[in-house]
């Protein structure tokens, strides 16, 4: 599948290995595995950081497997889970941080489209969440509350 606004290939990368059984290797439990994610939760760590942080220090490689449920499961049971899901909240951060260079070179051309793909990919993502009833159908995108948003 191609790239949404570049017309090139997919970068290609690592899978997940087939096999859905708790490796032999790993010394953690369920439980001690969920209050782990908790953990780093409470920290202030986003689901997908959570992840990267059990594979590369604790040598969880999958939470799934060891749980059976996914980290943004656990997170909506301990009541933990974001307002807003984190791909949209980095789309946010990301248009911010574009603004905010053009505040500062205002003629930059390659960063007023980069500004314009980023929030098109926010309202198209916001459809989709309003659709699927995560975000309220009367919401709608405003540059200053994005702000908001992110804090």
């Amino acid at each position: 599948m191609a790239r949404m606004h570049s017309r090139k290939k997919g970068k290609s990368g690592s899978i997940k290995p087939i096999k859905k059984t708790k490796p032999t290797w790993v010394r953690y439990s369920e439980t001690e595995v969920e209050s782990l994610v908790v953990k780093l939760a409470k920290a202030g760590n986003n689901s997908a950081k959570i992840g990267l942080i059990l594979r590369d220090s604790y040598g969880v490689p999958d939470v799934k497997i060891i749980t059976k449920n996914k980290i943004g499961d656990i997170l909506k049971n301990q009541k933990l889970s974001p307002a807003y899901p984190d791909d949209f909240t980095s789309l946010i951060k990301k248009e911010i941080n574009i603004q905010k260079h053009l505040e500062k070179f205002k003629k930059d051309q390659v960063a007023k489209r980069g500004l314009k793909l980023t929030s098109s990919k926010i309202n198209r993502l916001a459809k989709y969440y309003k659709r699927k009833g995560i975000l309220p159908e009367d919401w709608r995108y405003d540059r200053e509350k994005a702000k908001l948003i992110v804090s």
